[in-house]
């Protein structure tokens, strides 16, 4: 049978999950793809978690989605498949738990996990949403290296006793956080191609910060509470919102839904829609040079957007170190070129 969707929505053939990765998320997974051999590294180690183990333990004591079982969140996942021009669906299983959760987990035949939480939580149009956000993982790959900052972490727990033992993966884990903050922005995005309804988008968004109940709830004034939250305060309480990000896996709900607004509307989206976005077939010719001046080109636009103080006081410090960072590269570049022409 054809995964073919529901309702008409424009699909991507051949689409590359850097159309939608966020500069930063998109910087590192070129970075890391680029390297030879560290693949089959992430692989053995994600062999560390028995893929096929944890599949038998879902297989058994979950519900799969079939034709015959939430055949209506079934078909979503082969229409998100379809839309995305993913080669393989991915199966979903259905797991007893009120909290509202959905994840992707595997490397060599990944699947998604939907708790009957969200379920309840989520309509129809706002489930596309979430499935499209974890399909999105699926086809960046997120999966595999997720893995290693589930081994990082495991690892800072067992090192904790020394006393230098833990500082040094407690900062790559800092580091491996930001980059999984960046993904879940990615994911959205991919979220929002798949089910093509901005609405719907905002609503999931704003029901996982504050329940069901719609009818006391409103997007625009969510919408300036994320504006509130950029603005609050002086240096201290800028400061303070950065440590409360730090042990964050996602960025805040308030977050999210102002980043999606700002790329439905800023041409990307739209761009994406009427067919220009890069193709998988071009993934190897992505330059890592190129994609980490885009991460620090979004995150200096980021900088000059925000009304936050601490932001306006570290900014000057960030600019200096970014530029330092670009022109190293174009020195790396015209030097790797340099070389490239007297072979």
């Amino acid at each position: 049978m054809t995964n073919t969707p529901d309702r008409a929505r424009t699909r991507f053939p051949g689409i590359s999950s850097r159309a939608y990765e966020h500069p930063a998320d998109r910087s590192a997974l070129v970075a890391l793809r680029s390297l030879t051999g560290f693949d089959v590294v992430l692989r053995r180690l994600s062999g560390l978690f028995n893929e096929r183990a944890i599949r038998l333990t879902f297989l058994a004591s979950s519900v799969r989605a079939s034709e015959n079982q939430f055949h209506n969140l079934y078909d979503m996942v082969r229409d998100a498949a379809y839309i995305l021009d993913m080669p393989e669906v991915p199966e979903v299983y259905v797991e007893q738990n009120p909290a509202a959760n959905a994840y992707a987990i595997g490397a060599d035949h990944p699947f998604i996990v939907v708790t009957t939480g969200l379920l309840d939580l989520h309509d129809d149009e706002e489930l596309r949403f979430v499935i499209g956000h974890e399909v999105g993982h699926i086809l960046s790959g997120h999966s595999v290296y997720q893995t290693m900052m589930m081994i990082l972490t495991r690892l800072g727990s067992r090192l904790a006793w020394l006393p230098l033992g833990n500082i040094g993966i407690a900062a790559i884990l800092m580091g491996l956080r930001e980059w999984h903050r960046k993904s879940e922005l990615s994911c959205d995005r991919a979220g929002l191609l798949t089910g093509q309804d901005p609405a719907a988008v905002k609503r999931a968004l704003m029901k996982m910060a504050g329940g069901t109940r719609l009818a006391d709830m409103n997007t625009d004034a969510f919408l300036q509470q994320a504006r509130e939250y950029d603005e609050a305060g002086d240096v201290r309480d800028g400061m303070l919102k950065f440590l409360n990000l730090l042990g964050q896996s996602h960025p805040f709900a308030v977050v999210r839904l102002a980043e999606i607004d700002r790329w439905a509307s800023d041409g990307e989206y739209a761009r994406i829609l009427a067919g220009e976005y890069p193709r998988r077939a071009d993934d190897a010719n992505a330059k890592v040079t190129d994609e980490v001046k885009n991460a620090a080109r979004s995150y200096k636009d980021s900088w000059e957007r925000s009304a936050d103080p601490f932001i306006g006081k570290v900014k000057d410090v960030a600019d200096a170190a970014a530029g330092a960072a670009g022109g190293l590269f174009d020195k790396l570049s015209r030097r790797g070129g340099d070389t490239a022409s007297q072979n």
